[in-house]
């Protein structure tokens, strides 16, 4: 049996609470539904499978949160890239107007569960700031802020003086932004274990190390094999986002992985804590290549930017991190880097998650574009439902067949190209 992929070294990993127990599938198993995929959309899904009564099995290749889900950077932010009416012109009719509310309450979604189910993860709603880096973002996000306020969310737009001061980054200019009272932050990693535990707690079975090699029919069901176990299910749900992999044929090409690195510091002294971020906030910006930052509960800075395509360029990128990092905050120029690492994200054209019907009761969701931990925990919730009760009025997403991105073979030259063009863009102020 092949080891189980080690955790990879990150701040998270340093920090979270303790894994529960996740034992390799050995032998044979049955269950209602097997997710396969142990971040926030599988463990959520078999989380609220197992509260809907439902017999689930997940099979995760490494242990629950090994991936993106246990390595982002923990902003909770609501929503998707789209402001609530161009997401639901997107998707039209009614389906759209239902993604478009839906979309609005994932902080919320994910703030009750953690909340219901006392998972220690650090979860603070403390606000999300998006900081625009020119005239041109600052108006698009005071229009998206309208919309949202008329759906009732609680934001204020914030001038070039006002941003700095909460931002604490005088030097660096945004020309303003907004900031979300219904964002916040958590400690990821916990967060994934979190779900673990209370997915194990309602009867759901999770199983580390138990790479899924290959999914075979079975009647009206499925059979999953792992290396020393096979698991037979009536459904099945692969939630492996960017780390999808050629289980099931084409699936991998729906998205397009890209790395994103963070690094964080020692734990800053008490005046450098009230200059940086002082009313604990978290950001993100409004650059197509975003930079995003916040301070952990011990005070460390948090600092993150997209970095390339899959693992091309690594020790590159976390030098352009960590550059940007001391010209934003010039009183860190001599303080150290603690951590370094990153995980993937799930790029998809249109910039919005997808719910893939991969064949009669098999199902995948995958497609974040770097706003995953809300809205995956939110949509996993809603899959399970979904898959309890076979409504596709239980979805906010359609649920669509199988469809490639074209010329996926040819994504690394493209993304090369294209993280070029948005560097220029960004540096335009476009």
């Amino acid at each position: 049996m092949p080891p189980t992929p080690a955790l990879p070294p990150s701040l998270w990993a340093a920090t979270a609470e303790p894994a529960p127990a996740t034992p390799p599938l050995s032998g044979e198993a049955r269950a209602d539904v097997a997710v396969i995929g142990g971040g926030f959309t599988g463990l959520s899904a078999a989380l609220h499978l197992a509260e809907l009564g439902k017999d689930v099995l997940l099979l995760e290749a490494g242990e629950p949160g090994w991936g993106a889900s246990g390595r982002n950077g923990g902003q909770v932010i609501p929503g998707t890239k789209y402001p609530p009416d161009d997401l639901a012109n997107l998707l039209g009719g009614e389906i759209g107007t239902r993604a478009a509310a839906f979309a609005e309450t994932t902080a919320d979604i994910l703030f009750s569960i953690v909340e219901r189910h006392r998972i220690a993860c650090h979860a603070r709603r403390s606000g999300w700031i998006k900081a625009a880096h020119s005239e041109a973002t600052l108006k698009r996000l005071g229009l998206a802020a309208a919309q949202r306020q008329r759906m009732g969310a609680s934001i204020e737009l914030l001038d070039r003086r006002r941003i700095a001061e909460l931002l604490g980054a005088t030097s660096y200019s945004y020309v303003g932004g907004l900031l979300d009272h219904r964002g916040g932050s958590l400690q990821p990693l916990s967060y994934a274990r979190g779900l673990a535990r209370a997915a194990i707690a309602q009867g759901a079975r999770i199983h580390g190390g138990s790479n899924a090699q290959s999914i075979i029919q079975d009647g009206k069901g499925w059979r999953v094999v792992t290396p020393v176990g096979v698991v037979r299910a009536d459904r099945i749900l692969i939630a492996t986002n960017a780390y999808t992999d050629g289980l099931w044929p084409r699936l991998r090409r729906t998205v397009i992985p890209m790395s994103s690195v963070q690094i964080a510091t020692p734990p800053l002294d008490e005046s450098l804590r009230q200059e940086i971020l002082p009313q604990g906030h978290v950001m993100s910006d409004t650059r197509r290549l975003l930079l995003y930052f916040r301070l952990d509960p011990a005070g460390r800075l948090v600092f993150g930017g997209r970095g390339g395509v899959l693992e091309m360029g690594m020790q590159q990128a976390y030098a352009a991190v960590k550059r940007t990092m001391r010209r934003m905050f010039p009183m860190l120029a001599t303080v150290p880097i603690e951590y370094a690492w990153s995980g993937h994200v799930a790029i998809t054209p249109d910039a919005i998650p997808h719910v893939w019907q991969l064949a009669p009761n098999a199902f995948a969701a995958l497609g974040y574009n770097g706003h995953g931990v809300a809205m995956a925990t939110s949509l996993g919730q809603r899959l399970a439902h979904f898959i309890a009760t076979q409504r596709e009025e239980e979805l906010p997403l359609p649920i669509q067949p199988l469809r490639p991105i074209p010329l996926h073979a040819l994504r690394w030259p493209a993304v090369a190209a294209a993280v070029q063009y948005h560097r220029l863009m960004d540096a335009l102020g476009k």
